[in-house]
């Protein structure tokens, strides 16, 4: 029996959809993880699962996030939290779990939820060649090299049912129906 790891790089998830909406992503924006759990347990099938949720946390937003923090933990959810100062970023906090749970030997499947190519593909591949089954939960017009890399599985997350409470309005031209698509526009004509 192996496990199956997901991180979950929650700052570059948000700031994803918050470019896509152009805004603040609402609750209603934002992935339901409760959704992502169930999907994440379905595809482990007999397996353990360990799901890990990734922040870097301002301190003007430490007091709000709490209740979010305490409802990902009641969900089953590990939660890594450093705190954001300057540029910090919790890529390498990433790599480093999955790397961790690689050299105790029970990794089988890794998940990735992020669209930061330049923080994940190399040490995706290194994995793959390691054994690893690796699945990346991102925006395919975003995700850049994590998208396209036929080493390991791309899963859009709108493919996920019920993980968005409604479509996101983006704009993505690499999967267009064959009849074509109207995108309405964002601006007022003229003004």
């Amino acid at each position: 029996m192996g496990r199956h790891v997901l991180v979950w790089d929650a700052p570059n998830i948000d700031m994803t959809v918050a470019n896509i909406i152009d805004g603040k992503p609402t609750s209603r924006e934002r992935p339901d993880l409760d959704v992502l759990g169930r999907w994440l347990v379905t595809r482990a099938g007999e397996d353990e699962v360990e799901a890990c949720v990734f922040v870097n946390v301002a301190e003007h937003v430490a007091g709000p996030m709490r209740g979010w923090v305490l409802w990902l933990l009641e969900q089953g959810f590990r939660v890594f939290a450093r705190p954001k100062v300057g540029d910090s970023d919790v890529d390498d906090d990433m790599v480093d779990h999955l790397l961790s749970r690689q050299q105790e030997g029970v990794l089988t499947a890794a998940y990735v939820g992020s669209n930061d190519a330049r923080c994940f593909v190399d040490p995706l591949l290194d994995l793959v060649e390691d054994g690893v089954d690796v699945t990346v939960l991102g925006f395919g017009e975003y995700a850049g090299g994590l998208s396209s890399e036929d080493a390991f599985e791309f899963v859009d997350l709108e493919e996920i049912d019920g993980l968005f409470a409604s479509q996101l309005p983006r704009i993505n031209l690499e999967v267009l129906p064959e009849e074509g698509r109207w995108f309405e526009p964002t601006g007022r004509l003229g003004g």
